[in-house]
């Protein structure tokens, strides 16, 4: 079975047409919506007439059509190279030194589809040939095959083998991030490469000084490299050093680890090279073993200062003070919030609302219920408050008032759709957010999802999962819940452990203490 083309690929498929042909017609499902997102960033515009018939602008002329034949300016104009578009499926990627790194393709993909290919990739052999090399490119190469492209912008060379790995090897030194042990292989393989090419430039020692040999007109390998790349010659004989006598196995067993720095391939130089694969194993293990223990370590200083903290804090909320009857001071880390929203009227034409089966709240009384020093938390303090998608900014505000910063959000997710002036709802928010020098969540502490879905029951009720999470989260705090009735909870609810209170308002005046 074919495999659906991506909305990328489709977006290429019609504007490469587009700007080949000088039309594009519909013809496949998906194309109007593809076609409308190019219209919209200006690369396509419709027919008055026509729905189905769009035509390329200016500018996706401008940017596609050039592509079809690039001339290097570096070169020259009477050397450039003219770049042509050729079939993907007759390019050898063949051994490469150095793999595609899935991350810079993956970069280069939204540059693609918006531009196109800008710079051609270069391959070994004449226009004309079946089958051709890659020298160098592989990365724009991987982009377009992955997104689906039949061809590809490229510039031909008349190389031979060893040429085209030359100038793999350079476009890789001149243009790549590359680590100690990626040079040392580069620069040692390019001096066996050079010097296979050119034996007359190969150096000899005559009275304990290194020359060239006086009948080569030949560059000196470390000349010719430095040119290529541009280079110290001083940098390319260390690195030519550390490649000739490190064996390659070694290498890359180094390559991206811990060890990939020059101080560590200057000892393994010293090591035997049927011994170098051992001492780097060695070494990794080591490495790995310091890690773990830092690891370990510092883990258990985070959570010693974690315990430490919370210990401190938990006894400032013990000083709180707590009266029946009264909004508690300074006494809770942890807060839990459903405020009574004050509804709103759900249709423009009747004016009508469901009505509340509790007293409501204005935003104005809710700001200053928990306001400085009325708060029931303590300094430092984290507060999970909930609010509709319509409330969210009175929810913002009534944090702020309340001295809370926000940190995040969890959306649940209510499966059945509700009713809406705007939208029909079918989310709530838990909006986290906290104060102060509060620990937070240690670090390898499982955290909860941003989503979670569960079907709604009776207006209001949330599902008890959240309140399990942030039990699960604090278990050595105690925790308020604002505007819930003890009462109201079915047995075996986690806030029945005795670690919960709990604190309800009518419009102002207690509903119950703190329970």
């Amino acid at each position: 079975m074919a495999r659906a083309p991506t909305s990328g690929e489709r977006a290429v498929r019609i504007i490469t047409t587009a700007v080949a042909e000088g039309v594009y017609v519909e013809s496949a499902v998906g194309d109007r919506n593809a076609c409308a997102r190019l219209n919209g960033k200006g690369l396509l515009q419709r027919d008055k007439k026509d729905a189905a018939r769009w035509y390329p602008t200016e500018l996706a002329v401008k940017k596609y059509r050039t592509l079809e034949t690039v001339v290097e300016p570096e070169l020259g104009p009477s050397i450039g190279r003219i770049a042509v578009w050729r079939s993907i499926v007759s390019i050898e990627v063949g051994t490469r030194l150095r793999l595609a790194d899935q991350a810079k393709v993956d970069a280069l993909k939204p540059s693609f589809l918006e531009i196109g290919q800008q710079t051609p990739i270069t391959v070994q052999g004449q226009e004309g040939d079946e089958r051709v090399n890659l020298s160098a490119g592989l990365h724009r190469l991987q982009t377009a095959k992955q997104l689906g492209w039949d061809k590809v912008l490229c510039f031909h060379q008349p190389f031979d083998d060893l040429d085209r790995e030359l100038w793999e090897i350079d476009e890789n030194l001149c243009r790549a991030e590359l680590t100690a042990a990626d040079r040392a292989l580069f620069i040692a393989r390019r001096k066996e490469i050079y010097l296979e090419k050119h034996p007359e430039t190969a150096q000899h020692v005559s009275g304990g000084r290194a020359r060239q040999n006086a009948a080569s007109d030949k560059l000196s390998f470390a000349e010719s490299t430095a040119q290529a790349t541009g280079q110290d010659k001083r940098t390319i004989q260390r690195d030519a050093s550390r490649g000739e006598k490190i064996v390659d196995m070694a290498l890359h067993r180094v390559r991206g680890s811990r060890l990939d720095n020059g101080t560590f391939l200057d000892r393994l130089k010293q090591v035997p090279q049927d011994k170098q694969v051992l001492y780097v194993d060695a070494a990794l293990a080591e490495e790995k073993r310091k890690a773990a223990d830092a690891k370990e370590n510092r883990t258990k200083r985070l959570q010693h200062s974690r315990m430490i903290r919370t210990a401190v804090i938990n006894h400032i909320a013990e000083q709180g003070k707590r009266v029946a009857g009264e909004m508690p001071r300074a006494a809770y880390a942890v807060g839990y919030c459903d405020v009574p929203w004050q509804q709103e009227a759900w249709s423009d034409e009747t004016g009508q609302d469901k009505g509340l089966p509790y007293p409501a709240m204005t935003v104005d009384e809710l700001m200053a219920l928990c306001a400085g020093d009325r708060s029931p938390f303590t300094q430092d303090a984290i507060l999970y408050f909930w609010t509709t998608t319509n409330r969210l900014d009175d929810a913002l505000r009534i944090i702020k008032a309340w001295g809370f910063t926000y940190v995040s959000m969890i959306t649940w997710d209510k499966v059945n759709i509700g009713m809406g002036r705007w939208v029909r709802d079918r989310t709530e928010h838990l909006i986290i957010c906290k104060r102060g020098n509060f620990p937070g969540i240690d670090l390898y502490t499982a955290k909860p999802e941003s989503l979670y879905s569960e079907v709604k029951t009776e207006h209001s009720r949330k599902p008890v999962w959240f309140a399990e999470e942030i039990e699960r989260l604090y278990p050595d705090m105690r925790k308020l819940e604002l505007f819930q009735r003890k009462e109201s909870l079915q047995p075996g609810d986690i806030r029945l452990n005795g670690k919960w209170e709990f604190w309800g308002n009518q419009a102002g005046a207690p509903e119950g203490g703190a329970a």
